[in-house]
C-alpha cells in the first residue's frame, strides 16, 4: 500500500474549483514535485495535505491512517514555507530546537538531535548565529533542519528556493536532494520552475487549472508530454499543426507545404487533426539534402553552453538549440536547412485540455 494517498481531493471556493479531483499516490521516501503556473492548484494541494485548509470533498490517507479532517498539529508533518518563517530573535540552534521543545523532548536528547541535524545541513559551525547573520542559502537550510529534526513522515516544501539568486538556487537544488536522500523523508515540493522539478524529483505532477494533467518521471514527462500545455511548459518546444496520414507502411503527419513527419500515431485516427511537438535541441542544421527543411535565421541568442536560433521556415518560425562547441556560430539572416531524427517527434491533440491523470 502506498504511503500517502489522495483520492478525489477537491477544494472549491463558491463555484470556483481551486483543486479538482486530485488523485495521487506517493511511496515512502519518494520526492514528488507539484509543477505548474500560478493559480494551477499546486499550493492548494500542499495546503490540503498539511491540513491548512479544509477540503470540499475527497479523502487523504497517510501510512494507512485517514488524515482528511485532522488538524495541522495532529498530522505531524514538516513544512518549509517560501519565506522560511524563522524566528529572528532565536539563534540557529534555538530555531531548530523549537519543534522538539513543543514535543517536550528532554534537553539532552534535543541537543544531540540538533547537533546531528546541523551537521547534516552543514551549519554546525553557525549554531549560535541569528537569521539576520546568515545568507539566503543558510537560512533555507535552517528552515529545512527545523522541519526535519522532528522526523516528520512527510516534508512539505512551498517554493523553498524562490527567494534565492539564480546561482545559489541551482546549488541548493542539489543540496536539498542530498539532504532528502540522506534522511529518506517522503517529500512533496511546490515549484513553478520546471528545471528545478526535473533535476531533483523522482516524479513530477504537472498541474493546470486545478487538475493534475500528467504524473510521470522527469525524463518521460519531458520526452513524452501528453498535452500541448505540458510540452510548452516543461521546457521549450516547437508546435506544428498537421493531419495524421496512416498507411500500411507508415504513420506520418502532413504539415504545411506537404512536409511529412514520421510519428507514433497509434492513439489517433487516420485524418485526425494533431499537433507535432519538436524540441529545439532535437533539430539540427544540415546540408540541402532530400527532406531537409529550408529556412532563414532571423535571430540568434548566446546562452553560454548553447546558441538559440529563431529560424523562419515554410512551417512557421522554429527555435533551434545548438551546443556551444567553440566553433563560429551561424550568422543572422543566413539561409539554412534543418533536419531531425525520425523518432524525436511527439504527437498530441491540438489544444488538448486533458482530464486528470492520476497514478
Amino acid at each position: 500500500m502506498s504511503f500517502l494517498i489522495l483520492e478525489g481531493v477537491s477544494k472549491y471556493y463558491g463555484g470556483f474549483g481551486a483543486l479538482i479531483d486530485m488523485s495521487l499516490t506517493v511511496e515512502r521516501g519518494e520526492f514528488i514535485s507539484l509543477l505548474g503556473p500560478s493559480g494551477c492548484g499546486k499550493t492548494t494541494t500542499l495546503q490540503a495535505i498539511a491540513g491548512l485548509i479544509d477540503v470540499t470533498r475527497g479523502r487523504m490517507q497517510l501510512d494507512g491512517r485517514d488524515i482528511t479532517h485532522l488538524p495541522v498539529n495532529q498530522r505531524g508533518l514538516g513544512i518549509v514555507f517560501q519565506s522560511y518563517a524563522l524566528f529572528p530573535h532565536m539563534t540557529v540552534a534555538q530555531n531548530v530546537s523549537f519543534g522538539l521543545e513543543m514535543r517536550k523532548v528532554p534537553k539532552h536528547q534535543r541537543d544531540e538531535q540538533i547537533a546531528q541535524m546541523l551537521k547534516l545541513v552543514h551549519l554546525d559551525a553557525l549554531a549560535s548565529r541569528y537569521p539576520r547573520e546568515l545568507s539566503g542559502g543558510q537560512r533555507q537550510r535552517v528552515a529545512i533542519a527545523r522541519a526535519l529534526v522532528i522526523a516528520p513522515p512527510v516534508l512539505l516544501l512551498d517554493e523553498p528556493l524562490s527567494n534565492l539568486d539564480a546561482k545559489l538556487r541551482e546549488e541548493m537544488q542539489f543540496e536539498l536532494r542530498r539532504i532528502q536522500r540522506k534522511v529518506g523523508t517522503t517529500t512533496i515540493m511546490v515549484t513553478h520552475d520546471q528545471a528545478e522539478a526535473l533535476s531533483i524529483s523522482d516524479r513530477v505532477v504537472v498541474m493546470e487549472a486545478g487538475r493534475a494533467t500528467q504524473v510521470d518521471a522527469p525524463y518521460r514527462l519531458y520526452e513524452h508530454p501528453k498535452t500541448e500545455f505540458i510540452s510548452g511548459f516543461v521546457g521549450k518546444t516547437n508546435l506544428l499543426p498537421g493531419r495524421l496520414s496512416r498507411s500500411a507502411a507508415a504513420c506520418d503527419v502532413v504539415l504545411a507545404q506537404g512536409q511529412r513527419v514520421a510519428v507514433d500515431g497509434a492513439a489517433f485516427a487516420d485524418g485526425a487533426a494533431v499537433t507535432v511537438c519538436l524540441r529545439p535541441e532535437k533539430l539540427f542544421f544540415t546540408g540541402a539534402a532530400q527532406g531537409a527543411l529550408r529556412g532563414r535565421i532571423e535571430e540568434r541568442f548566446f546562452l553560454g553552453s548553447q546558441w538559440l536560433y529563431r529560424v523562419a521556415t515554410p512551417l512557421g518560425e522554429l527555435e533551434v538549440s545548438s551546443a556551444n562547441d567553440g566553433s563560429v556560430p551561424l550568422e543572422e539572416h543566413a539561409d539554412v536547412h534543418l533536419a531531425w531524427a525520425l523518432d524525436v517527434a511527439r504527437l498530441v491533440a491540438p489544444g488538448l485540455a486533458a482530464a486528470a491523470v492520476s497514478t
